[in-house]
C-alpha cells in the first residue's frame, strides 16, 4: 500500500465510484435457447427506479455499495460516509465523474477521503461501469419485478454476492493502467 503525501502514516486505497439507476423498466437481452426454439422474455414498462452508489478498488477487489432512492448531494454524502466507515484506517483516493452532486458545495467529504476527477465524457475509464454491466447482464437480465422493493431485494442479493467474490471484481475492474500503479512507497 502507498502512503498519501498529506497523510504519511496512512495506507492509501485507490477506488473508483459511480452511480447507476435500476428499475422496473426492462429491455430484453440475449439469452441461450435450444436450436429451433425462440425464447420468450418478459418486458415491462413501469417507470420506477432506485439508485445504486458503488465504489470499487481494482487492486484487491473490494467493493462498497449502497442502494439509495435518489442520486443527489445528500445521497452522495451518505455514500461517502459509508466508504469512510468501511476503511477507517486508510486514506481513500476516489476517482469519479463530474456529476453535479460530486462537486456540490454542500457535499460533506470525510477526512479520510480525497476526491479526484476522471476525464470528462469517458465512462470507459471507470471500472465501476463494468460492475453495473455485470449486474445487468448476469443478475437482472430478462426478469420482471412486481414492485420496486423486489428490484431492491434482487439488487441487494446480487451486490452482496458480487462483493463476496473479490477475485471476480479484480478480473472485471483490473485495467492494466490501474493495476500497474505501484501503491507502495519506496
Amino acid at each position: 500500500m502507498a502512503v498519501a503525501v498529506s497523510y504519511p502514516q496512512t495506507p492509501l486505497r485507490l477506488m473508483f465510484e459511480d452511480e447507476a439507476r435500476f428499475g422496473r423498466m426492462t429491455d430484453p437481452l440475449r439469452c441461450w435457447a435450444p436450436l429451433g426454439c425462440r425464447p420468450e422474455v418478459n418486458l415491462q414498462r413501469v417507470r420506477e427506479y432506485t439508485h445504486v452508489f458503488g465504489a470499487v478498488c481494482p487492486h484487491d477487489g473490494q467493493m462498497v455499495s449502497l442502494i439509495l432512492p435518489d442520486a443527489d448531494t445528500v445521497a452522495m454524502t451518505i455514500f461517502l460516509a459509508e466508504v469512510a466507515r468501511c476503511y477507517p484506517n486508510e486514506h481513500v483516493l476516489m476517482f469519479l465523474d463530474r456529476a453535479g452532486w460530486h462537486r456540490a458545495k454542500r457535499l460533506q467529504i470525510p477526512e479520510n477521503i480525497t476526491l479526484d476527477w476522471l476525464p470528462p465524457y469517458s465512462p470507459q475509464c471507470n471500472p465501476q461501469e463494468l460492475v453495473w454491466r455485470e449486474l445487468r447482464c448476469k443478475s437482472l437480465a430478462n426478469r420482471d419485478f412486481m414492485s420496486l422493493s423486489a428490484v431492491e431485494d434482487a439488487l441487494s442479493e446480487s451486490l452482496a454476492n458480487l462483493a463476496s467474490q473479490s477475485r471476480q471484481i479484480q478480473s472485471l475492474t483490473g485495467f492494466d493502467w490501474i493495476v500497474s500503479i505501484k501503491l507502495n512507497a519506496n
